[in-house]
């Protein structure tokens, strides 16, 4: 059970949360990538989630603080939950596989939601999905059937905003290393990212984000330490609006 109604009526989570990092781990909390006021300063801790509304026009600046560490994520339009991010248009519109500075994130209705303004690792990955207790189950064996995934994670954050099973569509995975190899082939394997490490993503119109910051332990996709990942709105300045 992912998700369940205390007797006082709150919805939680079975998901354990909290710092599961290897002592000495190097962390980098890092600042907004394009300069602005901070309107919001979060840390979504080691296999926790996270959610938030981005209003039209801010900068979401996502910092990797541990390093190689997967922030999985979802994007609904903030009035109409029915339009949500779309992988296939993402890609379909840009002609490339992989999203980069400048990637425009379309909805299933084409529009933009978002726009990668900023991104200090060489590509992101929108392929390679989101974990789940059942694909560990497939992938792994039954032995990791306990553990559980970023789709627990989004059905806990997103029922918070209604959302639910069906609203659950293809994500994106901030940080994490899917080559596509000349022969087509995918793999999850050690990443490029590093503690600090950041990307920055300007709302085109309201944007409700959730984020998984991924428990995954049985490949590389956080390096098997999972680390905390820092979250920051800003209001861009005039000067970086004029020139973006």
């Amino acid at each position: 059970m992912a998700t369940y109604l205390t007797p006082d009526g709150q919805l939680v989570s079975s998901v354990p949360v909290g710092a599961s990092y290897a002592d000495g781990s190097p962390l980098e909390w890092g600042d907004p990538l394009v300069p602005g006021a901070v309107v919001l300063d979060e840390q979504v801790a080691p296999r926790a989630s996270w959610s938030g509304v981005v209003r039209a026009g801010q900068v979401l600046t996502i910092v990797d603080v541990g390093g190689n560490q997967s922030g999985d994520c979802l994007l609904y339009n903030a009035h109409d939950t029915d339009e949500r991010y779309s992988a296939p248009d993402t890609l379909a519109w840009q002609d490339n596989a992989y999203i980069r500075t400048g990637t425009v994130l379309r909805s299933n209705h084409g529009r933009a939601l978002m726009t990668v303004v900023g991104n200090e690792i060489d590509r992101q990955d929108t392929i390679g999905g989101a974990c789940s207790r059942e694909s560990n189950t497939l992938r792994y064996g039954h032995h990791v059937m306990y553990h559980h995934g970023c789709r627990e994670n989004f059905l806990t954050e997103g029922a918070k905003h209604g959302l639910g099973m069906r609203d659950i569509v293809s994500n994106i995975n901030w940080f994490m290393n899917v080559p596509v190899e000349e022969d087509g082939a995918l793999g999850i394997v050690d990443g490029m990212s590093a503690p600090g490490k950041r990307v920055a993503l300007r709302a085109e119109i309201d944007t409700l984000v959730l984020i998984s910051n991924c428990p995954q332990m049985n490949n590389p996709c956080n390096d098997f330490n999972p680390t905390p990942l820092r979250m920051i709105v800003s209001e861009p300045d005039v000067d970086y609006e004029a020139d973006a």
